[in-house]
């Protein structure tokens, strides 16, 4: 975030660390952005002296505003981004915003897409995000250990995995499915259950089950 607003020509202070003195991080500044773990951002908003022309913001997913209440102006910036690592860009992205209208400013400097989740509705904007992103990525690592039994590298499989995404986008993902669930063929799902170990069987029946709901 301090990167991508850098570039888009907002005057960024350096950050304040884990056991910096947060006391006055609201101080000067337009916007403080608060980006602990989402157990911390409570607390972290509490040490801070409130200043009222200041908005506190914070970058969780599954939170509210509520959590940032010692402050008159307050906002949430998530963005829709997976970032394992500290060079991921979120330049472009999509955000979930709530509250002060400076978070739709910072999504629009970032060239970004806002959409606005109300407080009651975060657990669930942020489940379909942990769904879409960690979920995958888990996935994924179960067709890497299926695909390793049968002698094949994930590799093999990445760009069918890109296909089927490029197909729910153009089409919807019930139009985009495809396979023996799609055909209602139970034996060839009966002959993948007997190729599997047993600790991958609850997963694969588990998305079968979902795979039904969109026949």
């Amino acid at each position: 975030m301090s990167r991508a607003l850098h570039a888009a020509g907002w005057n960024v202070a350096p950050p304040v660390r884990r056991h910096d003195d947060a006391t006055d991080a609201a101080a000067d500044v337009d916007l403080l952005l608060i980006t602990t773990p989402d157990v911390a951002v409570e607390r972290t908003a509490a040490d801070v002296r409130p200043v009222p022309t200041t908005v506190v913001a914070h970058c969780a997913g599954s939170l509210g505003l509520d959590v940032l209440r010692p402050h008159e102006r307050r906002a949430s910036i998530h963005p829709l981004v997976s970032i394992p690592s500290g060079d991921t860009t979120v330049t472009g992205a999509w955000f979930g915003i709530a509250g002060d209208d400076l978070a739709g400013k910072v999504v629009a400097d970032l060239g970004g897409l806002a959409v606005t989740v109300d407080d009651e509705a975060r657990a669930a904007y942020h489940a379909a995000a942990c769904i879409a992103s960690n979920h995958l990525v888990a996935l994924l690592g179960q067709v890497e250990r299926v695909a390793a039994t049968a002698g094949v590298p994930l590799d093999a499989f990445l760009a069918l995995a890109h296909q089927s995404l490029e197909n729910v986008e153009r089409v919807g993902a019930g139009a985009a499915l495809t396979g023996p669930v799609k055909r209602g063929d139970r034996e060839t799902i009966e002959r993948h259950r007997a190729a599997l170990a047993a600790d991958e069987l609850a997963a694969y029946d588990a998305m079968v089950d979902l795979a039904e709901r969109l026949r």
